[in-house]
């Protein structure tokens, strides 16, 4: 069984870093393109960044460019989110997510594999 397995989160002050990393467990021979979404209290879950499985194409949300850098490691089947100048606003839960479809994990809805969420808190 094909899993996603995410590390990292926690409580960080306003202004430091996080960085987060997903792993895709389990014997597969697909090309997962990956990224983050994230799900902050009484909110809708939303899109955060997104890579595709060769890595040379990456897509953020508005919210986080510019300080968040996603990155894949194809050997390790690994993504990892860089999360600088975290803001108060920040704080969710993240969520990993894949699917051999750039463009549709990229748009949402229903994708493949869902990690089963990290939190991250950022105190003002």
């Amino acid at each position: 069984q094909v899993q996603l397995v995410e590390s990292g989160g926690g409580l960080v002050q306003a202004g430091g870093s996080l960085r987060l990393s997903c792993a895709v467990s389990g014997r597969t021979s697909s090309n997962y393109a990956m990224g983050w979404y994230r799900q902050a209290p009484g909110k809708e879950r939303e899109f955060v960044a997104g890579v595709s499985w060769s890595g040379a194409s990456t897509y953020y949300a508005d919210s986080v460019k510019g300080r968040f850098t996603i990155s894949k490691d194809n050997a390790k089947n690994t993504v990892l989110l860089q999360m600088n100048s975290l803001k108060p606003e920040d704080t969710a839960v993240y969520y990993c997510a894949a699917d051999r479809d750039y463009r549709k994990l990229v748009a949402g809805g229903y994708l493949e594999l869902w990690g089963q969420g990290t939190l991250v808190t950022v105190s003002s």
